[in-house]
C-alpha cells in the first residue's frame, strides 16, 4: 500500500514571544492576559493577516505563523515592532509588553494544520537572541529582503543555536543597529541600509519635507526650500510639539519617499509636505499634514499668490501654514486619545483627553477636564501643560459656569499656574496661562508683564495675544486690547476658547462706547456657542445702551435665566479685576435693559 503524502511547502516562519512573560505574570495575571488578548485582537492578529500571514499557533506568551513571503512576513514583524514602541511609550519599562522576534525561511511539513521542521526550530532559536522589541533573521531572510525593504541589519556572526547542528549566520533588525547620525549601517551588499522605525516621542511629532519646485523656474527652489525651513523654525517654537530639524528632514530633497517611510526613518506621526508652481507673476504654493501611519490627511491647504515681494510672500505663507498646523494636530491627537480606553491613559493621552472635554464648552465639560488633567499631573508630576490646563479649567470654571468660587482662582488657579512656569519657562501657553490667573486674581499689571513675555516667547499663539487683551480691557486700555483679541480670533478661529475671544470682544467694544458693535459680537457668540452663559449678559448689557428696548429686555430676561448666578458675581457685586468705574458703565447698560437690582 502506497504510504500516505506528506504536505510540504516552502515558508517563511514567524516566532514570536512575550519578554519577561513569566515576571509581567507574577505580578498581574489577569491584567497581563487581558492586555495580551487585547494586543493581539487590535494589532498582531489584524497584522498578520494584513501580509497575507496564517497563525498556526499560539500559546501563553508565543505566538508562531507562516508567511507565503519573507518580504511579507519581516515587514509584518516590524510594523507590529513600531505599533507596540508606540504603546508602549509613557509605560513603565517593568510594566512593557515587549516582543522579541525571530524569523527563517525553510521548508516546512504541514499536519492538521500545525507545521514542523528543523526551520520551525529556527526561528524559535532565532527569537531567542533577539532583544525586548527587537527581531533576528536568518541570512536566508536577510539576502531576500535586501534591496527590497528599507531595513538595516547587524551582523551577529554565527552564535551557536540550541539543539541546530549546522551553522546559521544571523543577523539583527531594529533600532538596536545604531545611531543614524554617524555612519549609516550597511547591508550584504555593502550599500547604505535606512534603520527600522524610531520610537514615537511623548508628543505630537512633525516632520516638514523639503517643498518641492514643480515650476520650470529653478530660481523659485529657494523660495520653496526657504517657505519649509521658516515652517520649522515657527512650529519649533510650540513646546507642545517635537519638531525634526531641516538638516534631517532636508536629506529627503529631491527624492520619491511615501510618508510612512518617512515617519518610520524619523519617528514621527505627521508628515508636511508641499509643492510650489509659478505661472507669471504668481505662484500657487500647496501644502499638506498626514498621518503616517495611517496616510490619512489631517490638513490641506492652497496658498496663491502675487510674487510681488518674495520674501514677503515667503513670510505670509509660512505664517499662515503654521498658524493652521498647530491646531490640526492638536485636534488629531485629541481624536486619538478619545480612541483610548480610559483605564489605559499615559499623562499625554490623559491631557488630550481633558482639552477634548475642554473644547465642548459645557459646565459638566469641564468639570471632566479637569478630572483628566489632574489625572495627567497624578501620572506625570513634571507635565506643564497639563498644571496649566488644569489652572485654565478652573478659572472657567469660577468665570463662566460658576461653578467654583472666586477664592478658587488666586487660591487654587493662580499656583497650578505658577507651577507650570516653574515647570517649563519657556512654555508660552504656561505664562498665557498665569497672565489670566493673575489678572483674575486682581493683578492687572502682572497679567498683562506674563502676557508680554509670552508673546515674546511665542509671537503666533492666539492665547497670548487674548490674555494680553483682557487684561487692556480690564485696564482702562480697551481699544488697544481689541486689536490683540482680533489677532487672537484671526490666529485661532476655531479652537475651544472662541467663545471666550468673542465675548471678550464684545466687552472690549462696550467699554470702548461702541455698544452696536458690542452687541453684533455678543450675538455672533450666542450663535455660535448657545450654551456658553456670559454672552446673553453682554448682550443685554449692549442694547440697553442701543435700544431697541423691547430687545434689550428680551435678552435681559434670556441671560437671568441662563445665567443667574453671573449676576451675583458681575453684577450685585464687583469682582477682584473690574474697575469701580467699569462696573457702574456695566450697571448703567443692564438698568437701561430693564435691570432692578
Amino acid at each position: 500500500m502506497a504510504a500516505e503524502r506528506v504536505e510540504r511547502r516552502l515558508a517563511a516562519i514567524l516566532a514570536a514571544d512575550v519578554a519577561g512573560y513569566s515576571r509581567l505574570i507574577g505580578a498581574d495575571e489577569e491584567g497581563t492576559l487581558a492586555r495580551l488578548r487585547t494586543i493581539r485582537r487590535e494589532l498582531s492578529d489584524p497584522r498578520i493577516a494584513d501580509h497575507r500571514g496564517r497563525i498556526v499557533k499560539t500559546t501563553g506568551d508565543g505566538l508562531l505563523a507562516e508567511f507565503a513571503s519573507v518580504v511579507d512576513a519581516l515587514r509584518c514583524a516590524v510594523e507590529v515592532q513600531q505599533a507596540m514602541a508606540e504603546r508602549n511609550a509613557g509605560v513603565l519599562p517593568s510594566d512593557r509588553i515587549e516582543f522579541r522576534v525571530g524569523i527563517h525561511q525553510g521548508d516546512i511539513v504541514v499536519e492538521d494544520g500545525d507545521i514542523f521542521s528543523d526551520g520551525v526550530n529556527i526561528a524559535a532559536r532565532l527569537e531567542a537572541l533577539a532583544e525586548p522589541g527587537g527581531i533576528c533573521v536568518s541570512a536566508r531572510v536577510q539576502e531576500d529582503v535586501a534591496g527590497r525593504l528599507d531595513l538595516a541589519f547587524e551582523d551577529l556572526g554565527e552564535p551557536e543555536l540550541k539543539n541546530i547542528a549546522r551553522p546559521v549566520r544571523v543577523y539583527r533588525v531594529g533600532p538596536s543597529v545604531g545611531p543614524r547620525a554617524s555612519r549609516p549601517p550597511l547591508d550584504a551588499a555593502g550599500t547604505e541600509a535606512v534603520p527600522v522605525p524610531l520610537a514615537l516621542p511623548d508628543k505630537p511629532s512633525v516632520a516638514v519635507l523639503p517643498f518641492a519646485n514643480m515650476s520650470s523656474d529653478p530660481e523659485q527652489e529657494f523660495l520653496a526650500d526657504g517657505i519649509a525651513e521658516d515652517v520649522i523654525t515657527a512650529l519649533s517654537r510650540y513646546p507642545s510639539l517635537f519638531v525634526i530639524a531641516r538638516n534631517s528632514s532636508f536629506t529627503y530633497k529631491g527624492r520619491a519617499v511615501e510618508v510612512r517611510q518617512v515617519g518610520r526613518e524619523l519617528g514621527v506621526r505627521y508628515v508636511l509636505e508641499g509643492s510650489l508652481r509659478k505661472a507669471g507673476n504668481r505662484i500657487r504654493v500647496t501644502a499638506q499634514l498626514v498621518e503616517a501611519e495611517t496616510g490619512n490627511h489631517v490638513w490641506a491647504e492652497r496658498y496663491d499668490r502675487d510674487l510681488a515681494d518674495i520674501f514677503a510672500v515667503q513670510d505670509e505663507i509660512s505664517q499662515a501654514a503654521t498658524i493652521a498646523i498647530a491646531p490640526a494636530v492638536d485636534q488629531a491627537e485629541r481624536q486619538r486619545a478619545m480612541r483610548k480606553p480610559p483605564d489605559s491613559l499615559d499623562a499625554w493621552a490623559a491631557y488630550q483627553r481633558g482639552l477634548w472635554y475642554l473644547d465642548k464648552g459645557t459646565a459638566a465639560d469641564n468639570t471632566e477636564a479637569e478630572k483628566f488633567f489632574q489625572q495627567a499631573i497624578d501620572l506625570d508630576p513634571s507635565f506643564a501643560d497639563a498644571f496649566a490646563s488644569l489652572a485654565w479649567a478652573q478659572m472657567r470654571a469660577t468665570t463662566v459656569f460658576q461653578t467654583r468660587s472666586l477664592a478658587d482662582i488666586p487660591n487654587s488657579a493662580l499656583p497650578l499656574a505658577r507651577q507650570a512656569v516653574a515647570l517649563d519657562g519657556a512654555n508660552a501657553a504656561a505664562r498665557s496661562c498665569l497672565s489670566a490667573a493673575l489678572l483674575f486674581s486682581g493683578d492687572n499689571d502682572g497679567g498683562l508683564a506674563e502676557a508680554e513675555r509670552a508673546l515674546v516667547l511665542s509671537p503666533n499663539l492666539a492665547f497670548a495675544y487674548w490674555s494680553r487683551g483682557a487684561a487692556l480691557n480690564w485696564s482702562e486700555r480697551p481699544r488697544e486690547g481689541l486689536e490683540d483679541l482680533r489677532t487672537s480670533l484671526r490666529l485661532d478661529p476655531c479652537g475651544a476658547d472662541l467663545p471666550y475671544r468673542l465675548l471678550y470682544i464684545a466687552i472690549g467694544c462696550y467699554f470702548a462706547r461702541a455698544y452696536e458693535e458690542a452687541a453684533s459680537a455678543a450675538r455672533r457668540a450666542i450663535r455660535a456657542f448657545p450654551e456658553f452663559p456670559m454672552s446673553y449678559r453682554w448682550l443685554a448689557t449692549a442694547l440697553g445702551q442701543t435700544g431697541p428696548v423691547d430687545d434689550a429686555r428680551e435678552a435681559l430676561a434670556k441671560a437671568m435665566a441662563v445665567a443667574s448666578a453671573s449676576f451675583d458675581m458681575y453684577v450685585r457685586n464687583s469682582p477682584p479685576w473690574l474697575r469701580p468705574e467699569d462696573h457702574a458703565h456695566t450697571l448703567e447698560g443692564l438698568r437701561k435693559a430693564g435691570w432692578e437690582g
